[in-house]
């Protein structure tokens, strides 16, 4: 297992975690930025891993001991001292707007650092336009199209996700042109 280190990428330290969670019996999948930074190659460059899982603190805590992670006081968040990167455990369930979804539904992404489960490109884009929609963050809509730039989305579940969450389709449609428009230069 390599060390962890300020040259360590978040693509690294994101599979690192994966699996020294996995081993430990923790199912935990990568949303939020840390998503979305790989996602795009780092175009968008996030400093915190949100890793979903409905693991209790203390179990999440001995597992990552062994990387060098020390949990922060009252949080589901941890640092390492070797890294700016840290890592955060939203609970579950997994889900983008109201819409859960069984993490079932995520992937396994395998790396060049080994595997890391991780929501889908399309799952990543809903997650960006539900912060774009609920909080009023541009800086998610611009990530969503960074995703969709670069990876195959599911234009269909990403229409009856919309079409579920009341967004309607005005913003998939906005999106979808914003990316052809994209590939093209």
């Amino acid at each position: 297992m390599s060390a962890i280190n300020r040259e360590t990428s978040a693509e690294e330290l994101a599979a690192l975690v994966s699996q020294a969670l996995k081993s430990a019996g923790i199912r935990a999948t990568l949303s939020g930025g840390g998503a979305v930074t790989l996602y795009s190659d780092n175009e968008y460059e996030s400093r915190d891993l949100d890793f979903v899982t409905n693991a209790r603190n203390d179990a999440i805590a001995k597992a990552l001991a062994a990387l060098g992670f020390r949990r922060v006081a009252g949080a589901r968040q941890f640092e390492h001292p070797e890294t700016d990167y840290y890592v955060e455990f939203p609970p579950g369930p997994l889900g983008f707007g109201e819409t859960s979804i069984s993490d079932d539904d995520a992937t396994v992404l395998q790396t060049r650092y080994g595997p890391l489960r991780i929501i889908t490109p399309t799952q990543s884009v809903m997650d960006r336009l539900a912060a774009y929609v609920h909080w009023n963050d541009n800086q998610s809509l611009d990530q969503a199209v960074m995703v969709a730039r670069r990876h195959d989305i599911d234009w269909p579940a990403l229409y009856e996700w919309a079409g579920r969450e009341r967004i309607g389709p005005r913003l998939i449609d906005r999106l979808r042109t914003q990316t052809r428009s994209d590939r093209r230069t």
